[in-house]
């Protein structure tokens, strides 16, 4: 088994080095790494609807899909991340959250805490949430991608705050994120060793487990490829936003003209249908302006770009391309 102690705090990068141990080596890999500030959404969610994205902006927060299912989860530097990937071997053996879990639940229990696996992939302390789990099966080379948050001592609120949207402006199939009670492993502890002795830790505890253990750092040759990909994938809108499924959104906003309401579908991260309801007054028809919206990217900074190519302003009465944006998330 490698171990890899990821140093990278680039939530792109550490996305892309994922996928790119669990499809370029046949070794048994674990490693250790953290992300700051970014909210990671599973493959199949639709990431407008996880996310309070004016926290997100306001907070310079970051966003990326991975490629494991499950809820979306915010990272900080209090939190730690451990990923396991291995042969799944027999077929009955690929999804087993458990197997993966009891290394943390045994070095906690070393620690003198009592953590216990719950549901389909929680660890927890009593009843709070310390740790979601995720897998990812990769049938060519028959290898599975596990991966686990580990609150040592996160913000909470900062969770909280990231995470909180709106449930009334979406419509759609994409799995919504259950919001469970959480918890900081540090909270438990009767000397808080701190995050890095923690990791430390469990570091130690994978090398006693697996005997073939061995240290691994990232070659050059390593850190260009996963440096690509991050590029080309991870960091990308068409990745992170545009992936998610299909889905509907209602929202509205008052406006110095009035009260304007937008009901809008999008596929494939482009706006699909549209309509504008509202109490407010135009100078001209709005079908052109509609029309000119369809096919456009469900992106903010685009949409925006569109409205003042398109002169918005000039549709409706007093109300502005930069308030009139908003509707539309």
């Amino acid at each position: 088994m490698l171990c890899i102690l990821n140093k990278s705090l680039d939530p792109y990068f550490n996305q892309a080095t994922e996928e790119y141990f669990l499809k370029n080596f046949d070794e048994n890999i674990f490693m250790l790494w953290q992300n700051d500030a970014t909210i990671v959404v599973g493959k199949h969610q639709n990431t407008l609807a996880e996310i309070n994205a004016e926290y997100v902006k306001e907070k310079g927060i970051r966003v990326v899909r991975r490629l494991t299912g499950g809820g979306a989860v915010y990272h900080d530097l209090g939190n730690l991340n451990y990923t396991f990937i291995m042969g799944y071997g027999a077929e009955g053996a690929k999804v087993d959250f458990k197997k993966y879990n009891q290394p943390i639940i045994d070095v906690l229990a070393q620690l003198g805490v009592e953590a216990h696996f719950s549901g389909r992939n929680d660890i927890l302390i009593e009843d709070q949430k310390f740790s979601g789990n995720a897998e990812h099966i990769y049938h060519q080379k028959q290898r599975v991608l596990h991966h686990g948050t580990l609150l040592y001592a996160s913000e909470i609120q900062d969770i909280s705050d990231a995470l909180n949207v709106n449930p009334l402006k979406f419509e759609g199939k994409a799995r919504k994120s259950v919001r469970s009670r959480v918890t900081n492993i540090s909270s438990h502890l009767k000397e808080d060793i701190g995050v890095t002795k923690f990791g430390e830790r469990v570091m130690q505890h994978i090398t006693h487990l697996y005997p073939d253990a061995l240290p691994y750092e990232l070659s050059e040759v390593d850190k260009i490829a996963i440096q690509k990909l991050a590029d080309e994938k991870y960091s990308q809108w068409h990745w992170n936003y545009g992936y998610s499924p299909k889905y509907g959104l209602k929202n509205g906003v008052k406006t110095t003209g009035g009260f304007v309401e937008a009901h809008l579908n999008v596929e494939k991260g482009l706006i699909t249908e549209l309509e504008i309801f509202g109490d407010f007054f135009v100078n001209l028809d709005l079908d052109p302006l509609l029309k000119g919206l369809i096919g456009k990217e469900h992106q903010e900074e685009k949409l925006l770009g569109v409205l003042l190519e398109l002169k918005s302003s000039e549709y409706f009465n007093n109300i502005s391309e930069r308030e009139l944006v908003k509707v539309f998330f």
